[in-house]
This record gives C-alpha cells, sequence and structure tokens, in this order.
C-alpha cells in the first residue's frame, strides 16, 4: 500500500505541475494577444505616411482559442487614416484644378494645383534654366508630376501657340530645333513676303527641311497677314518679293500701265505670260490688296 500511495502522490504532483503548465501557457498567450494588438492600436495612430505605414493581420479560419489551430493568413495593407487626420490632412492639401500654362504660371498658383513647395519650385528652377513645356505631354515627363496628377491637370493645360507674324526672334527660338540662325531666317523671311500666309512658307526658307518643319508645325499658326499691295508697289519693291522675279516685277508694272483696273488679276496675269505657273500658285494663297 505504500508504493500505491507514493505513486498516487506521483501523479497528483504531475496533474499539479501540468495545470500549472497550462495556465502559463493560456497567460502567455493572452499576454501575446494583448501586446500585439496594441501594437497595432500604435502603428494605426501613427498615420502620418500612409504610403509607408502598413498593419500586419493575422486571421484564423476559426475561433482564437488556445485550443483551436487554424489556418493563418497573412496580409497586407496601408494604415488607414483616423477622421481628425484625414480632415488635417484634407485642409492642408487641397487642391484646386484651373487652366493654366505650365511656362508661366506662379510657383503660388502650382501649389494650388497640388504640388508641394519643393515640386513648385523645382518646375520654376526648370523655366528658370531655360527650359520649356512645348506641349502638354512634356509637363508629363517632368519627373516632379506624378502620372495621377497630370491625369487630373491634362485638360486645363492651355499653352498658346506660336503666331509666326508675331513671334520675334526670341520666342522663335523657343521652338524646338530653332536656334539664332533660323529664327533670324524666319523673321527675315516674314519681311520679305509681308506676312506669312500659311505656315508651310517656312519650308521655303534655305535649309528648313521637312524634318525640323513636322516638329513645330502642331505649335505655330499664323494670323492673317495684311494684304499685299501688288497692285500699288513700285517695281523695286515687288522684285523684293520671293514669288516675284525682277523680270516679272517689271511685266507688272507694264501690265499695269496698259490694262483697266478690272482686268488686273492674278489670272490676267498669268495669261499675259507675265508671271510663271508657280509663282501664281504661290501668290494664289497668299492675302493681296484689291486696292489699285
Amino acid at each position: 500500500m505504500g508504493g500505491g500511495k507514493k505513486k498516487e502522490s506521483g501523479l497528483n504532483g504531475s496533474f499539479v505541475i501540468g495545470a500549472i503548465g497550462l495556465v502559463f501557457l493560456i497567460l502567455g498567450y493572452q499576454v501575446a494577444l494583448f501586446v500585439h494588438k496594441a501594437s497595432l492600436t500604435r502603428i494605426a495612430a501613427n498615420r502620418d505616411h500612409p504610403d509607408t505605414v502598413y498593419v500586419i493581420e493575422y486571421r484564423s479560419s476559426v475561433a482564437e482559442t488556445p485550443q483551436d489551430e487554424g489556418s493563418v493568413k497573412l496580409s497586407r495593407k496601408n494604415a488607414p487614416h483616423s477622421p481628425e487626420v484625414e480632415r488635417m490632412r484634407e485642409q492642408t492639401r487641397r487642391v484646386e484644378s484651373f487652366r493654366f500654362n505650365p511656362n508661366t504660371v506662379s510657383v503660388e498658383d502650382l501649389k494650388r494645383l497640388g504640388f508641394s513647395e519643393k515640386q513648385a519650385q523645382s518646375i520654376e528652377n526648370y523655366r528658370q534654366k531655360g527650359g520649356r513645356f512645348h506641349r502638354p505631354a512634356d509637363f508629363a515627363k517632368s519627373f516632379v508630376v506624378a502620372d495621377s496628377v497630370y491625369e487630373r491637370l491634362e485638360p486645363y493645360i492651355e499653352i498658346p501657340k506660336l503666331d509666326l507674324n508675331q513671334a520675334d526672334s526670341a520666342a522663335l527660338l523657343a521652338l524646338p530645333g530653332i536656334g539664332p540662325f533660323f529664327a533670324g531666317k524666319m523673321v527675315a523671311y516674314r519681311e520679305q513676303l509681308g506676312g506669312y500666309s500659311y505656315p508651310e512658307q517656312l519650308l521655303e526658307i534655305w535649309h528648313f527641311d521637312q524634318e525640323k518643319y513636322i516638329g513645330l508645325q502642331d505649335l505655330i499658326i499664323c494670323s492673317e497677314p495684311d494684304p499685299y499691295p501688288l497692285w500699288t508697289l513700285p517695281e523695286a519693291e515687288l522684285a523684293r518679293h520671293p514669288y516675284i522675279s525682277k523680270a516679272e516685277a517689271h511685266g507688272i508694272i507694264l501690265f499695269r500701265e496698259h490694262n483697266p483696273p478690272e482686268a488686273c488679276t492674278l489670272d490676267g496675269l498669268k495669261k499675259a505670260g507675265v508671271l510663271s505657273e508657280d509663282h501664281a500658285s504661290r501668290l494664289s494663297r497668299c492675302r493681296i490688296a484689291t486696292d489699285q
């Protein structure tokens, strides 16, 4: 019997030790859950950088008890803002959308459009160094313009086209592929023509090729030039026009002197052999004064 009592006493001791161990396991698990939830609460409270702060959640397919064994799923999600922080961020980062020219818009207006002080200043620095946005797509290429920002602002971007009849050589230099040489030639040719009648006349400039024209054709316009006084200019002035040779200028003077005003037309000059077919065709696309 003494041996039986010892055996029973040993079993009771083991049971007590096992029970104590189980209690510690349960307490340890509960403490771990508490620390985990406290950590999540702290992360969620520090939400100043939602693009970098994230929360790890452990989700079980069954009830979360020490006895249950469920599959653990790991998920990552951005920490949501509290309503107070959301309101503060909305007030400090409220943006507007309005029409603007990225080449002239002020730093303050860039901030109104949603850019930070640093981003707006970067755009200003680019412009001060001679940079220019020729097309809306050029603005999208700026490293401070996010795709989502450009998508919002694209309908509001307005970059005026350059008027060939109003721009000076400095303005022409802003066109892609145009340096001082071609800027000067464009101004000089405009004076000879009496004003550009259509943009394609740029191709008549020496060495101004099709590739150069294609690179800027969507950036330019021609306002209506003053009518060319074909029927009143003296011979020397007529001969300065690119579409009128010296011989043709002399012929125009003779034609004007020997024909009534109603006969003085481009078609009349062509039929009389005063103007070549090519020059008559080119002049027909120009604005010719009717006064005689």
